[in-house]
This record gives C-alpha cells, structure tokens and sequence, in this order.
C-alpha cells in the first residue's frame, strides 16, 4: 500500500498517523525509509502560523505545528493559531477522507 493509501486510510478512522523508522522514531515526510507507522494523539504546539487570504475567499489559517510525538505537521488551527499555542486535534468534517485541524487546547 502507498504512503498516501495508508495516510488516507488511517484518517478515514479518524487516527493521525505518523511513519517511523526501523527505530520507532517519528520520520516525517513519508518515505520508501519507513519502517512502519504509529498512530498519536495529535496535541502539540503552534511553531509558526500565518493568514492567508485568497482573491475572492474567504481567510484561512495555515499553521506549523509541532507535536508532542516529534515531528511538525502543517496544518489548519481553528480560529487561528498563535506561536507558543497548545493545541488538540480534531477533524474536519464533510471531507473523504476526513482532514485532520487543530484547536486551542482547553
């Protein structure tokens, strides 16, 4: 199965899903090196962040998070992220397969 195949089917249950090597270690870009993958929770922290505004659309956050698991994901944090923001995951609805976002950590 393919590194997208195996991302895509990991969201579809709603798992984030990260390769690791030989180790365990988290090796974010998937790559022919994986080992293998882990599914982890998804909180982490906000490292970079930033607005983009689309000619004609509405506004959206594109964010770099860092997870607690050991590798940065970017992504969407709901609302707009902050450096230095705690955040959890949650899905995106409406999307196949289903799209990982963050939100502020309570």
């Amino acid at each position: 199965m393919s590194h997208r195949a195996t991302w895509e089917e990991h969201c579809r249950r709603r798992e984030l899903a990260v390769p690791v090597d030989a180790e365990g270690r988290p090796s974010w870009r998937p790559s022919a090196r994986a080992a293998g993958w882990r599914v982890v929770d998804g909180a982490g922290t906000v490292y970079a962040t930033t607005t983009v505004h689309p000619r004609g659309e509405a506004p959206y956050d594109v964010s770099l998070i860092d997870l607690d698991a050991g590798v940065r994901l970017m992504g969407t944090v709901r609302g707009g992220g902050t450096i230095g923001q705690r955040v959890r995951l949650v899905w995106r609805d409406g999307e196949e397969p289903p799209v990982p976002e963050w939100e502020p950590a309570a």
